[in-house]
């Protein structure tokens, strides 16, 4: 019975490009380097946070190499595959090269709407599809439907291979009830970096972060003093962070933390359309925490 490896913080990568709008793979390179030296427990490839839907499937596949030849089984790699199309989902299952790869991320149908009962035949299907264990993406904000914790504990208890949630509706009495009753090879990963710190207070195993792009090592000092108990210290760092949980996400993700990486030199400061750079007044407030952060 496959279990959750997926712990602790799990970077939501970004995708670099040049002024001209193509991949910067030598950028992305550089970040991989610099989230594998700081900490980082996993990474999640080609999500929301990557820019995907505006990603060819060639550019795709060549960013899969990438991860996968610089991590060199560093650690786990969970990679997004989802859709509103469910045969699709499971064609891409079933004619992707998995190998190097240790997890699916697979998001809520988004568009169509589904009932509860829709999701849980959605991902049903998916589960027995799927070489790989399954992480659940719930994030109603961006999909326009709420996996209740009835459906997950439903999904968790009878499909053996979904192990995880990434829980991003911002709901934490959904995400107790979650973690109350589900079983214990089950895990729940928050995807909101501000909910992060209660989050695991409650029980959860990880994030996987939009703000661990830029300060993989501070955030992640922040998971690890929660895992021990220390919840004093870990509180003085998820305070640290509050003013910028929010800038980051202000003009929408990824805008915020391509504004963050650009201004440590990391990437230029281009998005695809129909996204958009940060403005200029939240870059400069992102600019001076990020400086007092780091005294």
């Amino acid at each position: 019975m496959a279990h959750n490896i997926f712990k602790g913080l799990g970077v939501a990568t970004i995708t670099p490009f040049t002024l001209e709008g193509k991949v910067d793979y030598p950028a992305l390179k550089r970040l991989i380097e610099y989230h594998l030296d700081n900490a980082v427990d996993f990474l999640c490839i080609l999500a929301t946070t990557s820019e995907s839907p505006c990603l060819s499937k060639d550019e795709k596949e060549k960013i899969t190499e990438l991860v996968k030849n610089v991590n060199n089984g560093r650690v786990p790699i969970l990679k997004y595959c989802g859709g509103n199309n469910t045969v699709e989902v499971i064609e891409e299952l079933q004619t992707t090269d998995w190998s190097g790869i240790d997890g699916i991320l697979s998001v809520c149908p988004y568009y169509n709407k589904p009932s509860q009962e829709g999701l849980y035949q959605h991902f049903k299907a998916i589960s027995e599809a799927s070489p790989l264990p399954v992480v659940l993406y719930n994030v109603p904000g961006r999909t326009g439907v709420n996996l209740k914790s009835e459906t997950t504990l439903r999904l968790a208890n009878d499909c053996e291979n979904i192990v995880a949630i990434k829980e991003a509706s911002g709901n934490l009495e959904q995400v107790d009830e979650i973690i109350k009753n589900k079983p214990d090879r089950f895990d729940v990963i928050s995807g909101d970096d501000s909910l992060t710190f209660s989050m695991i207070a409650s029980g959860a195993a990880g994030v996987i972060s939009v703000i661990g792009n830029a300060l993989p090592k501070e955030f992640s000092r922040m998971i690890r003093l929660e895992f021990k108990g220390e919840f004093v210290s870990a509180r003085k760092i998820h305070h640290m962070f509050t003013e910028l949980y929010s800038l980051l996400f202000v003009d929408g993700n990824p805008a915020g933390v391509k504004a963050l990486l650009n201004d440590m030199g990391y990437i230029e400061n281009v998005l695809r359309l129909p996204l958009v750079p940060t403005t200029i007044k939240t870059k400069q407030k992102m600019s001076d925490i990020l400086k007092e952060i780091r005294i």
